[in-house]
């Protein structure tokens, strides 16, 4: 009888299973297509329960992949959000931590650990913010002005057809939709919609709801042409495919706020054939967490330094949960948001920690007030003279208490805040030592940017009303 030997590249094989980090580092590498949209709340959706949003894309790629109903950001503001995506890092530690501000030197690595798996990264539309597309590093990229659907289309399909490379391709698509200024066009009945819990209830707030899910049915739509150029470049639809935003809507409660209608982000995953069709997961994943997953599964490492860390085992079916605990932060924008906060969220628990509530929160929607961005406000504070519940809205939107705490389970609009009940306080005082930690191990020194708007002075939007013209003033007495 011959002797049982294994042949020299069978042998090989089993060696490179065995000691390679990955268990993706061994078979083909799969072509990757991640589509980003910019202020996509995740309410907004037929996928998570809307029935007013037509997304016919995200529920074909739900019926045909993996939903994530507990998906977060790290911080609710475009720039922030993007540079965690890039870095898988939080943003007191890569640096970006207001709106409008570049993370620091060295950070942005991700993109150059998918190129060391042998990748081509090309990135198409709003996928960094304004030059961290270019610190990114991608193979090739380009923005475009606007929100014109047809223009990101021909960018990416142009690069497709002229694309020779042999490398696996991960393409990421960046839609400026649904980010104000929104379609001044709209494709809904504003009077058939249910606005979101805490709007009121005018005929401008419907005028500019509808407009929004205008825009979010155009990105849907464009998301569908994409996947249908990629499945054409790739000759089949042997690929991963994956859906996600940057954080919630610019509506009240929503973007720059860590309520969950702020942090908690659609996030919807496809490969036929290797994620399980239909399914659903309530694993708690963070955007920090994207890059790393998909470094993974091309077969690499990300440094343990990261604070993201790949949930490729709950994208497979070998683990049904990821993080106990979600950190979110939010340190403002310009001089239009001036209200640093810092949360810390479990599968349950939500605390919320407002650190200037001596200050109004604001943002460019209730300052600005403009079309098809903000300018329902004029009809929220007409609203709020002559009717109690309008003005509770108003004041809950301009000044908060230090302390926010939810039962997200039973209340996951977050309208009962429950911080000065006793019987939780024992739960309030361990998720505040928990988000005092982290803070400190993340170097977070809660530093105050720009000049807050002190509640005992004048609400920003008069400020800002009083060196504008006599006609604005007027509006706003």
């Amino acid at each position: 009888m011959k002797p049982n030997i294994l042949k020299p590249n069978f042998l090989s094989l089993i060696l490179a299973l065995v000691i390679s980090p990955s268990v993706f580092a061994a078979a083909d590498k799969p072509n990757m297509v991640v589509f980003i949209a910019d202020d996509h709340g995740c309410a907004d959706s037929s996928v998570y329960g809307s029935t007013d949003a037509k997304t016919p894309t995200m529920q074909k790629l739900a019926n045909s992949g993996l939903v994530f109903d507990c998906a977060f950001v790290a911080s609710p503001s475009c720039g922030p959000s993007r540079a965690a995506l890039l870095s898988g890092l939080m943003p007191s530690r890569n640096g970006a931590e207001p709106n409008h501000v570049m993370p620091r030197s060295g950070t942005l690595t991700m993109v150059k650990q998918l190129q060391e798996q042998g990748y081509e990264v090309a990135a198409f539309g709003k996928v960094g913010h304004g030059q961290e597309r270019i610190m990114a590093g991608f193979d090739e990229s380009a923005d475009y002005p606007g929100h014109n659907g047809a223009t990101l289309k021909k960018l990416v399909e142009d690069f497709l057809e002229k694309r020779t490379s042999n490398s696996p391709l991960c393409l990421l698509v960046g839609d400026h939709r649904p980010h104000v200024t929104w379609s001044p066009e709209s494709t809904y009945d504003p009077d058939t919609l249910t606005l979101p819990i805490g709007s009121i209830d005018t005929k401008e707030t419907r005028e500019h709801w509808a407009r929004y899910l205008t825009d979010v049915t155009g990105m849907d739509f464009l998301m569908g042409e994409i996947d249908a150029l990629a499945r054409k470049h790739f000759g089949s639809d042997d690929y991963l495919f994956l859906y996600t935003s940057d954080h919630g809507p610019q509506w009240p409660f929503g973007k720059w706020n860590l309520y969950d209608r702020g942090t908690r982000t659609p996030m919807i995953v496809r490969w036929p054939g290797k994620i399980e069709a239909g399914s659903r997961t309530d694993s708690l994943v963070s955007w920090i967490d994207v890059m790393p997953t998909l470094i993974e599964i091309a077969g690499g490492t990300t440094a343990k330094e990261i604070d993201g860390r790949s949930f490729a085992g709950v994208l497979f079916g070998k683990s049904n949960a990821h993080r106990n605990v979600i950190y979110t932060t939010h340190s403002g924008d310009g001089n239009k948001n001036v209200f640093p906060i810092r949360a810390v969220r479990t599968v349950q628990f939500k605390y919320i920690r407002n650190l200037r509530p001596d200050c109004y929160h604001s943002n460019h929607s209730d300052i600005d007030r403009r079309m098809w961005a903000g300018a329902y406000w004029e009809s929220w504070d007409e609203a709020a003279k002559t009717d109690a519940k309008a003005a509770e809205i108003v004041e809950k939107y301009y000044v908060r208490p230090s302390i926010e705490f939810f039962d997200v389970k039973s209340d996951p609009w977050e309208q009962n805040n429950l911080a000065d009940d006793p019987q939780y306080a024992e739960k309030i005082e361990e998720m505040a030592s928990m988000l005092d930690r982290w803070m400190l191990s993340q170097g977070d020194s809660q530093k105050v940017f720009n000049t807050p708007y002190p509640v005992t002075g004048p609400k920003p939007v008069n400020i800002t009303a009083a060196k504008q013209s006599p006609q604005r003033k007027k509006k706003l007495r």
